[in-house]
């Protein structure tokens, strides 16, 4: 494929979906969760949620669903029920590391943009020996708003140093793809089962789109 490195001076990546195979793992979760207050999942709820920061989708839930718990309880209860998931059964998606190496070789910064909580990124990417190559890591509870909001993806850029319009983006869902294009930086879709049925929009939206990172390993230029 072509060089999408060229003038590229930092990436950054979103986490689920994008560097590591972790989306389905939380409609299980919801499922779980919900199903605790007599609640069966809504049609509805993924793809109203998908993109909010740990925080906005805890408020949702609260609110939807009428949850008495407080907001950082039901983050808590969350993190809990993934711990083990995201130390055992979470692995990194094909090339991410590869990529990462790359990138460290060739002198270009990495930074993480997730919505994730802080305390299941630094689990799983310590965990999976990738936390030495990233200069900056952030979540959407950082910022004003989550995605689609530009807000995290220009926080990181600012941690790195460089421009916006120096970033290159990965991304697995729209309002991820979004929130990097109104950064005013370019971005790069990358193929998750979980958004398989977004996959033409998502193309559409991005400056580039790989079915597995592995792809962008083959131009050798980089």
């Amino acid at each position: 494929m072509q060089n999408i490195l060229a003038d590229i001076k930092a990436v950054v990546f979103d986490l689920d979906g994008t560097l590591i195979d972790s989306m389905w793992l939380w409609e299980e979760i919801d499922v779980e969760y919900l199903k605790k207050f007599d609640i069966v999942l809504p049609g509805d709820l993924q793809p109203a949620i998908t993109g909010m920061s740990f925080t906005e989708t805890a408020q949702y839930f609260k609110d939807r669903f009428g949850i008495a718990d407080s907001i950082d309880e039901i983050k808590e209860e969350w993190s809990s029920m993934a711990w083990e998931k995201y130390a055992n059964e979470v692995p990194l998606k094909e090339g991410t590391k590869e990529l990462l190496e790359l990138l460290k070789k060739t002198g270009r910064k990495a930074g993480i943009a997730t919505s994730n909580s802080r305390e299941l990124v630094e689990l799983v990417t310590e965990k999976l020996g990738i936390s030495v190559y990233f200069d900056s890591i952030r979540t959407s509870c950082e910022v004003e708003k989550g995605k689609p909001s530009p807000d995290i993806y220009l926080l990181v850029a600012k941690d790195l140093e460089v421009l916006p319009e120096e970033c290159l983006v990965f991304e697995d869902v729209i309002q991820g793809i979004m929130a990097g294009k109104s950064a005013g930086m370019k971005v790069c879709a990358v193929f998750d089962q979980a958004s398989e049925m977004d996959t033409l929009a998502k193309q559409e939206l991005a400056d580039y789109y790989v079915e597995s990172i592995r792809e962008v390993l083959y131009d050798k230029r980089m």
